[in-house]
């Protein structure tokens, strides 16, 4: 088969399915959070864990899923993905009560675990030559912020004419799809000599993660206390201790030697900061348009394309602009690009603020989508050949737990600063989340109810504010620290060419 031919071009677009899809979930939920507040009545806590236990579990899998793909193949583990991937979004789509469908998220994130670190592992193999290789990875991350595009629209239209379990339903034909073209049109790659497989390590890269992430959300929900602060140790003890081993085993789950390239290990940190605050703004974005301006869903979609359509020209423009600028300058500038567009954001208003809102989401999509593009660009092709699936997994897991923490920290931030607002007298759900609020207006008398909506609403552009700030700053100094590490080593300065 001939490299870079027609048949390799059709077998991207098969693999660009799963990072679609990915992306697709990530943003159609954030619309069906009102639907769900009303029909499952989930608390605050609830709510949040409803959005991201699919991005922990996810994240906690994706390392040993990516040295599993190494070992018995990554179009093999791809597929059996695809199925799982298939039957949990059924089962989510059916949810009868909110631990149900946290069950269900979970199941997507075991699912979802089996296809991300094989996509770019893939996608390696069949582009070896650098110059179609980066217009492969410009296509790939169009695909994501494609799927940004396509799961509000979808989504919007969806919740405007059936109910809110459909939003899951849309993943079945597209694992479908994958499963009948994947077997045709995609290579089988594995490592040669991938060693040993060590069950400990597995254990103990998921024990690492999830207790870090319960701490962290447990303070930013409640404050400090006992139990956040003995679950972020006992987190990071696991991980010193997953550390330790893989250093001491002849054939490690992860290859920390990795790390000690710096176009690697900058990058993935770059990644996992740069995600953090993107994925906490648009668990945000679409209750601000639907709960605070009073759009329906699919208008709500329809004013975030621009964002996205700037998203896909940054993917774009990273593959061109890479030939004539250094990387660490088109990534850090990336980045703040959007931390300005971020920043534009404090200026929201209850009333007003829906141009602020798309300039702004339009600089963050070009800026972040960028950066990112490159920085997966430089995680993959730093790794060998036979690490691909590893080396991916890597830049995955930072993705997925920088989305995941996103979500908890800059949520559970604006979500403090609306708690605070509401005053004690509006009724614990309405306290919770401003889904709450309408929910708990709609039983109220007319004044009474108009009351407590303009207190929610208020309190609610506040605390999306005060996380606005906080991901500006947060995105410039990523954008700075870009500059700083990926600083000129030789030709590696630049992507391989």
């Amino acid at each position: 088969m001939m490299v870079g031919g027609r048949r390799d071009w059709v077998a991207l677009a098969v693999l660009v399915l799963p990072v679609l899809l990915i992306s697709v979930d990530m943003t159609v939920l954030g619309f069906a959070l009102p639907y769900l507040s009303e029909d499952l009545a989930p608390s605050g806590a609830e709510q949040l864990w409803i959005v991201d236990i699919y991005s922990f579990v996810l994240g906690g899998l994706l390392v040993l899923m990516g040295t599993l793909g190494d070992r018995i193949g990554r179009r093999r583990l791809l597929l059996a993905g695809a199925f799982a991937f298939g039957a949990a979004s059924v089962l989510a789509a059916f949810a009868a009560g909110p631990l149900m469908l946290i069950a269900a998220r979970a199941l997507l994130g075991v699912g979802g675990a089996t296809l991300m670190p094989s996509t770019l592992a893939l996608i390696r193999t069949l582009f070896t030559d650098p110059v179609r290789w980066r217009t492969a990875i410009a296509v790939w991350g169009a695909g994501f912020s494609g799927g940004m595009a396509l799961g509000p629209v979808l989504g919007g239209w969806l919740l405007e004419h059936f109910w809110w379990g459909s939003v899951f339903l849309i993943n079945v034909p597209v694992m479908l799809v994958l499963l009948v073209a994947g077997p045709v049109l995609l290579p089988e790659s594995r490592d040669p000599d991938p060693g040993r497989f060590d069950p400990a390590s597995a254990l103990l890269s998921l024990a690492a993660v999830l207790p870090v992430v319960y701490g962290i959300k447990r303070f930013a929900e409640h404050g400090a206390g006992p139990i956040a602060a003995l679950s972020v140790l006992a987190g990071v003890g696991l991980g010193v201790v997953f550390v330790r081993r893989q250093r001491a085993l002849p054939d490690p789950m992860l290859d920390l030697a990795l790390f000690r390239d710096r176009r690697f290990s900058a990058s993935v940190l770059t990644n996992t900061l740069g995600v953090f605050a993107l994925v906490g703004l648009l668990f945000l974005v679409p209750q601000y348009l639907q709960l605070v301006l009073g759009m329906r869903p699919l208008a709500a979609a329809l004013w975030l394309l621009p964002a996205t359509v700037a998203g896909v020209g940054g993917a774009f423009a990273a593959a061109r602009l890479s030939r004539r600028f250094p990387v660490r300058w088109l990534i850090g500038g990336g980045l703040l690009v959007a931390a300005a567009g971020f920043g534009s954001l404090v200026a929201l208003g209850v009333h007003s603020g829906l141009a602020v809102l798309v300039s702004g989401m339009a600089l963050v999509g070009f800026g972040v989508s960028l950066s990112e593009t490159l920085t997966n660009d430089l995680i993959v092709t730093a790794a060998p050949p036979e690490r691909a699936g590893a080396a991916s997994a890597i830049s995955e897991t930072g993705f997925e737990l920088g989305g995941a923490l996103g979500t908890a920290v800059l949520g559970s931030i604006a979500s403090a600063a609306y708690r605070a607002g509401v005053p004690s007298g509006a009724g614990e759900a309405a306290r919770d989340t401003l889904g709450g609020a309408v929910a708990t207006a709609a039983t109220l008398p007319a004044g009474r109810a108009e009351a407590l909506l303009s207190t929610a609403k208020e309190a609610f552009v506040h605390g999306m504010q005060i996380s606005a700030a906080a991901g500006a700053v947060l995105l410039a100094y990523t954008g700075i620290q870009a500059l700083v590490l990926l600083r000129a080593q030789r030709a590696g300065d630049r992507v391989p060419a």
